[in-house]
């Protein structure tokens, strides 16, 4: 067997031997696919779950709404101890017990009186300030699940993007350790041929130079690998110290080219959950104008009242009575506090329908900006990897004929630092793809 070809096998061994090692030694777990990180995304992240909590803080606050169509009915008791004439023969006439016989109407001394009472009424008109409020309620509702849509898009595409950046990571350290195992073999060779006097101290101080490159580049793709992976477990709902690690040995296809702008853009307006959730606000800042608007017209309430005076607690139906009435009012002038509420619902009206318009033009740029990502990276695929063929190929001629003496040392570390560079242009186009495919789904509002 020949020297390169047992330095080859050495380096693919030793690469899937310090992986192997390495995942087994940071997990127990099973490894993650994408699928299996998305789903656990959803399952534990704790931003979808502030989001539901908005979902049912909007429930009740429609139900908060909607109670001021029942009737109101409440309980109360009462006690009053006075000398005044009024009010003294006020409680003995509803007690039943006033004798005119004797009477001094001056001087009726003290009287007690206890009324237990039920009182229930019933708002009949509010101006169609309850109507409103209680549309916007469930409007509030229908933004809220829009806004945990949204979330959810935002999500997904943060795994996608954290999951295929931990791959890079991983593809650029099995790259550097490549390059450190092929290095540190060329340099061993050249110190022998140096000791025998074939080689200058020079070559041998350039491949000393180019290990420290290689094991420089070693640390950042490790230091890379850690970050990517924390990032994944902080959007999994795991903390740093949870064990967790992803499947790299799955290959997952290059996406497919976009669509044209037009068409995703129809797709976007049409199906994107901030932007219908921003133009269910402006539905919801009109119902607000018309309830404060509502506050300049009439209010009608109807009550029923039922209780017993006595002067001791003592319930006699002889001292039961029952009040019954409707009564209508109107604000004719409240320090101009109504036409400020309206110009402050005003005022949030153009506020959300500009937050409408901002979030379109928004989108429409996430879009485009996607779309070229995409297209640039796609492109980048291909031109790279006829690069990786070349550059591969350049490097076995440049071997040989360091073998054979032809070319320097130096000639040797531009092709093995060629061959890297392209295999990472290579690494960084295919993951940039498939993270801007998953930014382009986000933009466009569907994921599927």
């Amino acid at each position: 067997m020949r020297p390169t070809t047992k330095r080859i096998l050495l380096t693919a061994c030793t690469v899937g031997l310090i992986l192997s090692h390495s995942a087994q030694a940071e997990t127990s777990q099973p490894l993650f696919t994408l699928d299996q990180a998305i789903d656990a995304a959803l399952s534990n992240n704790p931003e979808l779950s502030i989001m539901q909590a908005r979902i049912d803080q909007a429930d009740a606050q429609l139900g908060q709404a909607l109670a001021v169509f029942y009737p109101q009915i409440k309980t109360s008791l009462s006690y009053q101890y006075s000398n005044n004439p009024a009010q003294a023969f006020a409680m003995l006439i509803s007690q039943r017990r006033l004798n005119l016989a004797g009477t001094d109407f001056n001087q009726p001394g003290f009287v007690e009186d206890y009324r237990p009472q039920v009182t229930a009424s019933y708002s009949l008109f509010r101006g169609g300030q309850d109507y409103y409020q209680s549309q916007a309620a469930q409007l509030g509702i229908e933004t809220s699940e829009l806004e945990k849509s949204a979330t959810r898009n935002r999500l997904l595409s943060n795994v996608t993007a954290a999951f295929y950046g931990e791959l890079a990571a991983i593809d650029a350290r099995k790259i550097s350790l490549r390059t450190i195992e092929a290095v540190q073999s060329e340099l061993e060779q050249s110190r022998v041929r140096f000791n025998a006097g074939a080689l200058l101290k020079s070559d041998v101080l350039s491949l000393e130079v180019q290990l420290a490159e290689a094991k420089e580049a070693d640390i950042q793709a490790k230091n890379a690998i850690e970050m990517a992976q924390n990032m994944l477990k902080t959007l999994l709902g795991l903390s740093v110290s949870d064990a967790f690690a992803i499947n790299a040995a799955l290959e997952t296809p290059l996406p497919k080219a976009p669509a044209v702008f037009n068409e995703l853009l129809t797709q976007a307006l049409t199906n994107h959950p901030e932007l219908k959730a921003a133009e269910k606000r402006i539905l919801i800042a009109e119902k607000q104008v018309s309830a404060a608007q509502g506050a300049h017209l009439p209010r009608a309430d109807a009550y029923v009242n039922y209780g017993s005076d006595s002067k001791n607690l003592t319930y006699n139906s002889n001292q039961d009575n029952l009040s019954a009435g409707v009564m209508v009012e109107m604000d004719i002038f409240t320090g101009f506090s109504t036409q400020e509420k309206i110009k402050k619902a005003q005022h949030e009206l153009t506020i959300a329908k500009e937050t409408a318009r901002q979030t379109r033009l928004r989108i429409a740029n996430q879009l485009k900006t996607a779309q070229l990502r995409l297209q640039e990276a796609l492109s980048r695929a291909q031109s790279s990897a006829l690069a990786v063929e070349a550059s591969e190929e350049a490097l076995r001629l440049v071997k040989e004929q360091r073998q054979a003496g032809v070319v320097t040392v130096t000639r040797y570390i531009e092709a093995e630092v060629a061959r890297d560079k392209a295999h990472t242009r290579q690494i960084s186009s295919r993951y940039d793809a498939l993270r801007a495919e998953a930014e382009l789904k986000q933009a466009s509002g569907f994921w599927q």
